[in-house]
């Protein structure tokens, strides 16, 4: 039986979230990818509660890598405004590259430690 793509990328995501797991003292920073923009949440997923969200559009910005580097600043700083330091990176089955590693990079930049 052959797969689509999504059914491959659904398997990938479900492998990643057995691991990850964001808690209140260390929240998942996971992020979305669409054509139309990128979406980064930060999630405690003991409450069950996003506890800060931001994305390209709020930004300001395409969905390119210089789009996901406006949004890793501005979710860092909208992070420490909720006083949180430290996450938990959840790529949501995309690769860490391009978009995805330039948000981590200016995440972490911005001051979240993960």
């Amino acid at each position: 039986m052959k797969h689509s793509k999504l059914q491959h990328r659904l398997r990938r995501k479900n492998r990643i979230r057995a691991r990850v797991r964001g808690s209140a003292a260390r929240p998942r920073l996971t992020v979305y990818r669409s054509l139309q923009q990128v979406t980064v949440q930060v999630i405690d997923d003991d409450a069950g509660k996003t506890l800060v969200a931001a994305s390209t559009r709020e930004a300001k910005a395409k969905p390119t890598v210089e789009g996901a580097k406006k949004l890793g600043t501005l979710v860092a700083k909208k992070a420490k405004d909720a006083k949180i330091t430290t996450i938990v990176f959840d790529r949501n089955a995309y690769a860490y590259h391009g978009i995805v590693k330039a948000l981590a990079d200016a995440a972490r930049e911005g001051g979240l430690k993960f």
